[in-house]
């Protein structure tokens, strides 16, 4: 299994035991550790490798799968990418089972999310929609809003966004939102509050929740930790 993810250096994959130690990992994710060779990451865990705010959001996933014995899929975050810097994700990890059913590990790959600039394969108007979207996100924007600024039919949109940049339509207005919260957290003294309503989140808690979930910290926690 671990060969045929070789062949793809835009996903990190990774096999777990119960502990959370890999014990299988492709290159991609070699190289995002910053380890030379992969028996220096094996047998590691994730806070012997990534940053405490990385480490801690990775681990609880870890946890929850390998307690609960319910997947995760396509959860957006921030993670690693090849070059080191943090860059965004879909991660899904599913739990390994024995004979008798017991979860003995999980299995992931995180996938890095593509920007519409690092591929020309963007349709004009799906260009075009993507700019609309960048500059009125913190209207109530909808998937079909968006499709219909590309002048496509919503399932034509969501399948173009899917095959593109590996994201759904309300995953790409999530992940625009975030971005621009995250620059108004580091760049402004403006209130989470003020932040939330300004990148289009429904309330501060809707905004924390998600943040959280995508960043492994609360907004004010970010915030602290940019000081």
């Amino acid at each position: 299994m671990v060969e045929l993810f070789e062949q793809l250096p835009e996903v990190a994959f990774f096999v777990k035991d119960l502990q959370g130690r890999y014990t299988a990992v492709n290159a991609s994710l070699l190289r995002r550790s910053g380890l030379r060779e992969r028996a220096d990451l094996l047998g590691k865990t994730v806070s012997d490798i990534f940053p405490p705010d990385l480490a801690a959001r990775f681990e609880a996933q870890d946890n929850a799968v390998l307690r609960t014995g319910r997947p995760v899929r396509d959860q957006l975050e921030l993670h690693w990418y090849t070059d080191r810097r943090r860059g965004w994700c879909l991660t899904t990890k599913l739990p390994l089972r024995g004979p008798d059913g017991t979860v003995t590990g999980l299995v992931g790959i995180s996938r890095d999310v593509r920007h519409p600039g690092e591929t020309a394969e963007v349709p004009a108007a799906m260009a075009s929609a993507l700019e609309w979207l960048k500059k009125n996100f913190h209207e109530p924007v909808s998937a079909a809003s968006l499709a219909a600024q590309a002048r496509m039919a919503p399932g034509r949109f969501a399948r173009i966004s899917k095959r593109l940049l590996g994201l759904s339509p309300q995953q790409l207005i999530h992940q625009t939102r975030l971005q621009a919260a995250t620059a108004l957290l580091e760049s402004t003294t403006r209130s989470v509050a003020e932040i939330a309503a300004a990148c289009g989140f429904t309330d501060h808690s809707a905004f924390t929740r998600a943040f959280k979930s995508a960043l492994g910290h609360t907004p004010t926690q970010h915030r602290l930790r940019r000081r």
